[in-house]
């Protein structure tokens, strides 16, 4: 067997299909099947129940697919420590980050990235929590940004930074006017939330039942663009991070208010466990850790 079975194998084993492994690495179907088949006649051991939709691993496909991991890991290290003996200039980088970091935000830490490593290769992808997670545990990204931060048995989770969050409504709403709020002057509030199974959802609803606050939501978005959107065109408010905020308020949109209660957003890093970072990933580790004055 070689490095690109190895690949294929751990890319249709993670993705629990032959189409979407093949499609991953550049092959047809038939290819993938063929090449699945191949290692279970090296093996001697079936290694898919291609019978079943999704696919079934099979105690021996577990174990492939464990090995593949490893061998496929070990790669990444040698061609990492191959690249610092050559002094190279520091290679590509792969982030996911989850959607309110803001554009604004990774624009500014891509300029300053390139002005620390001008050769090097960025790549940004921004997907919801849960698949920020999964790409980072399958290694299609070395690093991942998201909020509420939680290690795995594969993923390791730094902190990052804490931002608070505010009172958002519109320009024209009563409160717009109000420099300080408390959260029992929320209750019974028209409230625009967050998609129930976000974290940050689970950490605002806590806030207010902590505080007896009990809000009537009108609506629920997946990302705080949305938010800002509903919020500028309603009667509603919202609890937003005051960061991804500040624009909306500079150009008199959104009205942000302070909470007598303080309430943080935890940001944080995640990346596969064991994983060795070329110079790339290195340099924008510490630029999020010791920005830029």
């Amino acid at each position: 067997m070689d490095l690109s079975q190895l690949q294929l194998f751990k890319d249709i084993v993670q993705n629990r299909s032959i189409s979407r492994g093949a499609a991953l690495n550049g092959v047809t179907q038939s290819a993938a099947s063929q090449t699945v088949q191949e290692l279970e006649r090296v093996l001697g051991a079936q290694l898919l129940d291609r019978s079943r939709r999704p696919l079934d691993v099979l105690p021996a496909g577990k174990a492939m697919y464990e090995f593949g991991r490893d061998v496929l890991r070990r790669q990444q290290q040698f061609y990492t420590e191959l690249e610092e003996i050559r002094g190279g200039d520091g290679g590509a980088l792969k982030i996911a980050a989850i959607y309110s970091v803001g554009l604004s935000e990774m624009s500014k830490l891509e300029e300053e990235f390139h002005r620390r490593l001008p050769a090097a290769q960025l790549e940004v992808a921004y997907l919801r929590p849960e698949k920020v997670y999964q790409a980072v545990a399958d290694d299609r990204v070395d690093l991942g940004l998201v909020s509420y931060p939680e290690a795995t048995r594969d993923v390791v989770a730094l902190p990052w930074r804490n931002e608070e969050m505010v009172v958002a409504c519109g320009a024209g709403h009563r409160l717009s006017g109000r420099s300080s709020l408390t959260p029992g002057e929320l209750d019974g509030i028209e409230f625009i939330a967050f998609d129930e199974d976000l974290p940050i959802s689970r950490d605002i609803e806590r806030f207010l039942r902590e505080h007896g606050v009990k809000v009537h939501v009108v609506m629920r978005f997946d990302n705080i663009q949305s938010m800002k959107e509903a919020l500028r065109m309603g009667s509603a408010v919202s609890i937003l991070p005051a960061p991804m905020l500040e624009s909306d308020v500079a150009e008199g949109r959104l009205k942000t208010i302070s909470l007598s209660a303080p309430l943080f957003r935890p940001l944080g890093i995640i990346h596969r466990r064991r994983r060795s970072f070329q110079r790339a990933a290195q340099v924008f580790l510490d630029l999020l850790r010791h920005p830029a004055a």
